[in-house]
């Protein structure tokens, strides 16, 4: 039997994946230290041992695995046919999909982004979304981490597709000039893949 591939974060199907090795991994890591205060008292016939402070500093770690699945368990994830859809678009472009970006003061659903130079272009059927914000915001981040782009949210789908059509047309010249040194790093990922990556990183 061949063990299922995680799916990484920016792929379609992350959030479905993610919570269930979420799951998994905060349902361990309270079993741990239950189980060594339960048999403790069991043992002892007291709770009142050292055994008993090792159990509660061990979960710790599990209350915080907890916070990480109770943000994950909030995340939709992005509907089969509307992934198709965009999907059909994207084709020499570099895509992220699935991904709840947040910064301190708001956060929101982001179906899908795509990055071609210096453009970066996202996609939001999040109802609540502060396109406005959230576009500042993460050109902020993008530009601090020395990249020129600009970010722009679409909360309508039609006009998002329609640029992707127009970025895949003009790639070319989109990417013209624009100088770049491989991250040492990431000696292997390209420009838009390293503005990819950062995108990634204020996501869940």
């Amino acid at each position: 039997m061949t063990k299922k591939k995680r799916i990484p974060k920016g792929e379609w199907g992350y959030f479905k994946s993610e919570k269930k090795r979420r799951m998994i991994i905060t349902a361990v890591l309270f079993a741990v230290p239950l189980f060594i205060f339960f048999t403790s008292w069991i043992y002892f016939k007291t709770r009142m041992t050292i055994w008993t402070v090792v159990a509660v500093v061990g979960c710790l770690p599990a209350c915080k695995s907890a916070v990480s699945l109770i943000m994950i368990l909030k995340c939709r994830p992005l509907d089969e046919t509307l992934y198709k859809k965009i999907r059909e678009h994207q084709d020499r472009l570099d895509m992220a999909y699935e991904m709840y970006m947040t910064f301190y003061e708001k956060s929101a659903y982001i179906d899908a982004v795509a990055v071609c130079g210096n453009t970066v272009v996202a996609y939001s059927s999040d109802p609540k979304i502060n396109a406005a914000f959230m576009e500042e915001n993460a050109q902020k981040i993008i530009r601090k981490n020395g990249y020129k782009a600009t970010v722009k949210i679409f909360t309508d789908l039609r006009p998002f597709l329609e640029r992707l059509d127009s970025m895949n047309a003009h790639k070319e010249s989109l990417e013209e000039g624009i100088k770049f040194t491989p991250d040492e790093k990431y000696p292997d990922l390209s420009r838009n893949e390293l503005i990819r990556q950062t995108i990634l990183a204020i996501c869940l």
